[in-house]
């Protein structure tokens, strides 16, 4: 009898599950929904990361697009100052001011100032404003170019009519002269970006390089009249 009831114990005892086996099962099912949903979070993470660079880089890609076509359709337009002639040309390492036939938004005909300016956003990044007006209107519009710049500066190349060769600074002073060309420096991340635009329509210069002591340039920009 008693052997009876020992076997009967153990036929019970091997039916079913434990306490202790229901909770070691629930931990591991927990454990393998932690790391997919882990998995999945990351995969949808990295995709939005990719998506957000892509259009960044497009975003850049095309604002360097528009800057570079405005600096290649330069016209060396002048304006009267005090009964001398000036060019609209203007720059230094974070402004630039120049007459173009290129328009960003291609609206009305004839020339176009063109600036464009570098300011810093709440969080340190570099942004890059371009404004608009034609000669001869009082309209005038501005748009972002694009951010998240870490380094953005203009150099303008200058080389005089005797020079073998030319040198680039970072503030324009020559205003009887238009630069050669311009270089646009970027650094974002790792990513150090240099470009150089050639002006195809350069008036020819005195034979002087420009002053040593710089005087302060007041880029005029799209929206207000040359003083």
């Amino acid at each position: 009898m008693t052997e009876l009831f020992t076997e009967r114990d153990h036929l019970k005892s091997s039916s079913g599950f434990t306490l202790l086996e229901l909770l070691i099962s629930f931990a591991i099912i927990s454990v393998i929904v932690l790391i997919v949903a882990g998995s999945m979070r990351l995969a949808h993470h990295s995709v939005e990361s990719g998506e957000r660079m892509a259009e960044y880089l497009e975003r850049m890609r095309g604002a360097i697009g528009i800057i570079s076509s405005q600096i290649q359709s330069q016209v060396p337009l002048t304006y009267m100052d005090d009964a001398e002639k000036r060019f609209y040309f203007q720059g230094d390492r974070e402004s630039m001011q120049l007459a173009t036939n290129y328009s960003i938004w291609g609206r009305e005909r004839g020339f176009t100032v063109v600036g464009y300016r570098v300011e810093s956003g709440p969080d340190g990044k570099k942004i890059m404003f371009a404004s608009e007006h034609t000669i001869g209107l009082e309209d005038s519009r501005e748009t972002r170019l694009f951010t998240g710049a870490d380094t953005l500066h203009f150099e303008y190349f200058y080389k005089g009519p005797t020079d073998e060769e030319g040198s680039w600074t970072d503030k324009w002073t020559a205003e009887d002269a238009i630069p050669e060309k311009i270089r646009l420096n970027l650094v974002t991340g790792r990513k150090d970006f240099s470009m150089i635009i050639p002006m195809r329509t350069v008036p020819q210069a005195p034979p002087q390089q420009p002053a040593t002591t710089q005087p302060t340039i007041r880029p005029q920009f799209p929206g207000t009249r040359p003083r």
